[in-house]
C-alpha cells in the first residue's frame, strides 16, 4: 500500500492533502511541498495544528481530534485521493477529564478507537487503525519525506563539538536501550550519563523526559538517544528534532544529543544547530553500525579505582 500512496504523491495531479498536528514540521511540509509545485488541502486538528498554516496552503479547515467522519469527507469533498500525516497529536488528551463531552467523537470515531483498543493504546496501533479508515474511502496515506526528504538528518556530526569518547560510550549503550523502547512502541528517546539511564520517554515527550533527567541529575553532563522504532514507518511519528529540543537539553544541564541518520526530521536544522553550537551542545547523527561501541570507557568510579595502589 505504501507503494501505491507514494506513486499517487508523486506521479499524480500534484495535489496532496496534509493532516495537520502540532510544531514546526506541517508548515515546513506545507512550504517544500508548495515550492515543489504541490497544491497543499490541509485540515488542521483543533488544539494542535499552528494557525499560520493557514498561509501557506491552497485551502485550510479546522477539525476536531475525535471527529473523524468529517475530517475524511473534507478531503472527498476536496477531491484528495492520498494525504500525508505531520505534526504530533497530544496522546495525553485521551486521559483528559470529561474527555467524552470535550472531544465529542463521532461514531465512525468510536468505532476506529474501540477497535485499535482491543489490542491496546499504543502510537502504532491506534494511527494505523486511523489509516486503515482512509483507506476504506480510497484516501492513500503516504509519508511526507516521499515529498520533503530533504529535512531528514544526514550523517555526522552536525555541530562544532564532537561527542567525547564518555559521551560516544554512552551514546553505544543508550541506542541499544532507546531501539527496544521503539521496539515496544513505548518511547523512542533514552536519557544517559555514565552508561547509567536516567530518563526513559513515554507518553509524555522528549522535551518532559530531558527535563525529569535534569532533576534526577543536576549535575548534568549527559547525552540524549533518540532513534526511529526498528520497523519505523516513515508515515507517522518519525522522530524529530529542534530548537525546542536543544533548548530543553541546555536548560536540563545535556551536553549531547544523538539522533539516527536518514530517519530523524531536524526542523529548521540552521537555527538549531546554531543554537546547539551556543550552548555547547554536540549533535551527531549515527547509523546504527556507526552506533556500535568500540571500546569500553571507564567511569569516574572506574577510573579512581584504577588510581588505587595494589
Amino acid at each position: 500500500m505504501e507503494g501505491i500512496a507514494e506513486q499517487t504523491v508523486l506521479q499524480g495531479d500534484k495535489r496532496v492533502g496534509l493532516l495537520a498536528g502540532s510544531g514546526r514540521f506541517p508548515v515546513l511540509f506545507a512550504e517544500g511541498a508548495k515550492a515543489k509545485g504541490y497544491e497543499v488541502i490541509c485540515v488542521g486538528i483543533e488544539g494542535n495544528a499552528d494557525p499560520s498554516l493557514a498561509e501557506c496552503v491552497t485551502r485550510f479547515y479546522w477539525n476536531g481530534v475525535a471527529r473523524l467522519g468529517s475530517l475524511i469527507k473534507r478531503f472527498k469533498t476536496e477531491g484528495i485521493s492520498c494525504i500525508v500525516m505531520a505534526g504530533k497529536i497530544q496522546k495525553k488528551a485521551m486521559f483528559d477529564r470529561w474527555r467524552l463531552l470535550r472531544h465529542l467523537p463521532d461514531w465512525r470515531f468510536a468505532r476506529v478507537f474501540l477497535s485499535a483498543q482491543k489490542k491496546d493504546n499504543r502510537d502504532d496501533s491506534l494511527l494505523l487503525a486511523l489509516i486503515e479508515e482512509f483507506e476504506r474511502d480510497g484516501i492513500h496515506v503516504a509519508s511526507a519525506l516521499d515529498i520533503v526528504p530533504e529535512i531528514l538528518a544526514k550523517a555526522g556530526c552536525m555541530t562544532q563539538r564532537v561527542p567525547s569518547p564518555h559521551e560516544r560510550s554512552d551514546i553505544s549503550f543508550g541506542w541499544m536501550l532507546a531501539k527496544e523502547l521503539g521496539r515496544l512502541d513505548i518511547g523512542q528517546s533514552v536519557v544517559v550519563r555514565e552508561r547509567a539511564i536516567l530518563a526513559l520517554e513515554a507518553i509524555e515527550g522528549t522535551d518532559k523526559a530531558i527535563e525529569r533527567a535534569g532533576q534526577l541529575c543536576p549535575s548534568g553532563g549527559f547525552t540524549v538517544v533518540k532513534v526511529a522504532k526498528p520497523r519505523q514507518d516513515m508515515r507517522f511519528d518519525v522522530p524529530t528534532i529542534g530548537r525546542s529540543t536543544i533548548e530543553t537539553i541546555a536548560r536540563a544541564g545535556g551536553t549531547c544529543l544523538a539522533i539516527e541518520t536518514g530517519k530523524t526530521i531536524v526542523i529548521d536544522s540552521h537555527e538549531t544547530v546554531e543554537l546547539a553550537n551556543k550552548h555547547g551542545i554536540s549533535v551527531i547523527s549515527l547509523t546504527a553500525e556507526q552506533a556500535r561501541p568500540v571500546t569500553t570507557v571507564p567511569n569516574d568510579l572506574e577510573r579512581r579505582d584504577q588510581r588505587r595502589p595494589a
